[in-house]
């Protein structure tokens, strides 16, 4: 599903390089991704979504080199076969939570929204524990509801791939455990691909694997 051959990425400003000579993850395979704040775990993620463009190296997802599509081929891609749940939400103010959860399908035409569509997201909006607060915005409702609502919206396409940064780390320990067991019924239903960043310790033996991003500050590949 996804291969990553000799990537080098370095921000303007300051030291920080990422620098992984190779790293491989399997379709259906569920990675955490582990290491110490800083050492580009969310930095790989937004390249692997092809949000940040890539500098050096190669990042191929699902036999698609990420690089070699224009900007608008690698949003269309992302929109349609990523599911991306951001660590600050990247949710809309000015949208009520179904609206948020829908957004995906609003801004290209590369999906269709119809009512299968929205039977699915209120469906969603029903296992997260948030089909009551459909109507509200986001500024009304808890940082652990507001976290619900991005993985609703990341899990409303069926991606292929699903990119999770601190996916549970707003919730409380039932809560966590209860979202974490639904991204993987999603992951196993739709023979997907799960990439997490976690400082969850606690989390880690529900994963097939732990890649730890010291590591590749050794200069070791995984």
């Amino acid at each position: 599903m996804i291969n990553i051959q000799s990537l080098t990425f370095s921000y303007p400003s300051g030291e920080f390089q990422l620098d992984i000579e190779k790293l491989s993850v399997a379709s259906g395979e569920k990675v955490a991704f582990i290491g110490p704040s800083g050492s580009g775990k969310t930095t790989l993620l937004n390249l692997v979504a092809g949000i940040l463009p890539l500098q050096n190296g190669s990042i191929k997802v699902d036999n698609d080199e990420i690089s070699a599509l224009s900007d608008t081929a690698r949003r269309n891609f992302r929109i349609t076969n990523i599911g991306f749940i951001f660590q600050d939400f990247g949710l809309l103010d000015y949208l009520d939570v179904r609206d948020n959860i829908l957004h995906p399908y609003r801004i290209t035409s590369a999906l269709k929204l119809d009512s299968g569509v929205q039977g699915r997201a209120d469906m969603l909006a029903e296992q997260m524990g948030i089909a009551d607060k459909l109507l509200r915005h986001p500024s009304d409702l808890s940082h652990g509801e507001r976290q619900r609502v991005a993985i609703c919206r990341a899990l409303l396409t069926g991606p292929k791939l699903i990119l999770a940064d601190e996916a549970t780390g707003n919730l409380d320990p039932k809560n966590k455990l209860h979202i974490l067991e639904l991204l993987f019924e999603s992951v196993k239903s739709h023979g997907a691909t799960l990439l997490a960043v976690t400082h969850d310790q606690e989390l880690l033996p529900n994963f097939d694997r732990v890649v730890n991003f010291n590591d590749f500050l050794q200069g070791e590949a995984i």
